[in-house]
């Protein structure tokens, strides 16, 4: 699994032109899955982006997570952050996984996550085509692969 993460004051997805969901304060999460992936990978993710510390505490220092800003999570599927651009000029999306296995393996995460943070999160619709809106707060952005835990 592979997301990018960003620290934002407001986040939207959008689909057929109606906002699906939104959230204010918290992370926008964009998250890839391969065939490989386990539900290890979704303890182990779930766990690092519940606890990482990359909101401002009084001192402006980045020391707190998004439990302890009481923040707000998006989910939106992106299998196209497995693209392969190593050949030519067209990315290759071999890599992310199929609908019948990464759809079961998107709600174990939702449902984890929620578990991890203790409030129910937004998503996106797997699948479908979504516009997404963000103010990236500092800007933040940080890519975590479990697939480099080590």
């Amino acid at each position: 699994m592979k997301v990018v993460l960003q620290r934002v004051t407001n986040a939207s997805v959008t689909i057929n032109k109606e906002i699906y969901s939104e959230i204010n304060n918290g992370l926008l999460i964009l998250l890839g899955i391969v065939e490989e992936d386990t539900q290890e990978d979704i303890k182990w993710l779930s766990g690092k982006i519940s606890k990482l510390r990359i909101f401002e505490d009084d001192n402006q220092v980045m020391n707190k997570s998004v439990q302890d800003v009481n923040g707000e999570i998006l989910l939106i599927s992106q299998f196209t952050l497995q693209a392969s651009t190593k050949k030519g000029n067209r990315p290759s999306y071999i890599k992310a996984a199929k609908p019948a296995i990464a759809i079961p393996l998107y709600e174990k995460f939702i449902t984890q996550i929620e578990n991890d943070i203790g409030k129910k999160i937004k998503t996106g619709v797997f699948g479908a085509d979504m516009k997404v809106s963000l103010i990236n707060d500092g800007p933040v952005t940080i890519i975590i692969d479990t697939k480099n835990k080590e």
